[in-house]
C-alpha cells in the first residue's frame, strides 16, 4: 500500500518503508514528511514488525526537502502544508521522521539505493544501520546552501563520527564518498548496488530472529546511555532486565540452547 509517495510493506517481520518519488529524486514534500513519520509509527505500534528498512526508489535515496514546494510557501519547516512557513522561533514540536526514528525502540536499517543529500542526509544519520554501494555519496552541503542541518544533523553527525571529524564535514560542506563514509564509521558496509536491499533484508532478517522485546530494549537502552553517568545506567539496566526474565521468551531462549535448535521467539 502507498501514500504520498511513500510506499509500506511487512516482509517476515520486516517493515519496507520505501521513499517512492524517483521522478524528483525522492525530494519530500511537506505531505511526504507526514507520510515518513505515519509509516514508521506504524512499524513502531506493529507487535508483528521486528525490524525497519527505509530505502528509496530509483537510483537516489534522497536529494532533500522539494524546493519547488518549499518555493511555492507550502510550509516545508513545519511540515504542514500552511500557505506560509510560521517565523524562526516559532514552529511548533512535531514528530519529523528523524525524530521518531530517534524515539523508536525498533531497529532500523536505511538501505541507501543511491545518494543522500541534505534532509535525505538527516533522515539517513537517523538510522541505526546504514548500508551502501560505491558510487552511493553523502552531502551535508548544508552551510553551502547558506542553512544549517534542518532535522537532527548537528545531534547526530558528532555522535556518529566524533566532533573533529563532524566539524570538518559540517562547517566546510563537504559530499563524502561510500568508502569516505565506511572508513569513518558512518556507514556500517558497502554492497554491489543490486545487493543494497537483499544485504539490509538479510540483516533485517537475522535481527528479527533474535527476541524482539530484547533486541527493542538494548536499543532503547543504547539510547539512554546517550545521556546517564555510568552508575545510573547500570541501574537501568538491572532494572530492564528482570521484566525480561519473566518472559516466554527467555524460557525459550534457554530451551532452545539447551536441546541445540534455534530458537522460535514470538515477542511474550
Amino acid at each position: 500500500m502507498s501514500s504520498d509517495d511513500v510506499t509500506y510493506e511487512v516482509i517476515d517481520h520486516v517493515a519496507v518503508i520505501t521513499l517512492d518519488a524517483p521522478e524528483r529524486r525522492n525530494t519530500i514534500t511537506p505531505q511526504m514528511l507526514d507520510a515518513i513519520a505515519q509509516q514508521l509509527l506504524r512499524a513502531e505500534q506493529d507487535q508483528d514488525v521486528r525490524c525497519v528498512v527505509l530505502t528509496g526508489a530509483g537510483t537516489v535515496f534522497c536529494a532533500g526537502l522539494d524546493l519547488a514546494s518549499t518555493a511555492k510557501g507550502e510550509g516545508m519547516l513545519d511540515g504542514g502544508g500552511s500557505e506560509s512557513s510560521p517565523p524562526p522561533g516559532e514552529l511548533p514540536l512535531r514528530d519529523i521522521p528523524p525524530i521518531v526514528l530517534h524515539k523508536m525502540d525498533t531497529p532500523t536499517i536505511c538501505a541507501l539505493n543511491g545518494g543522500a543529500a541534505g534532509y535525505g542526509l538527516d533522515v539517513a544519520l537517523g538510522c541505526d544501520i546504514r548500508i551502501a554501494h560505491p558510487s552511493v555519496k553523502l552531502a551535508a552541503v548544508f552551510t553551502k546552501r547558506a542553512i544549517l542541518p534542518e532535522s537532527g544533523g548537528t545531534w547526530l553527525l558528532p555522535r556518529l563520527v566524533g566532533w573533529a571529524r563532524a566539524s570538518e564535514i559540517l562547517f566546510a560542506g563537504k559530499t563524502l564518498t561510500a568508502e569516505e563514509a565506511v572508513e569513518i564509521g558512518l556507514v556500517n558496509r558497502i554492497v554491489d548496488a543490486d545487493k543494497v536491499l537483499d544485504e539490509a533484508m538479510d540483516l533485517a532478517t537475522e535481527i528479527a530472529a533474535n527476541a524482539p522485546l530484547a533486541v527493542r530494549a538494548t536499543k532503547r537502552m543504547m539510547r539512554h546511555a546517550a545521556t546517564e553517568n555510568f552508575e545510573d545506567h547500570v541501574q537501568r539496566q538491572f532494572l530492564g532486565l528482570l521484566p525480561l526474565m519473566r518472559t516466554k521468551d527467555f524460557r525459550e531462549g534457554a530451551m532452545a540452547y539447551m536441546e541445540k535448535r534455534p530458537p522460535d521467539f514470538q515477542g511474550r
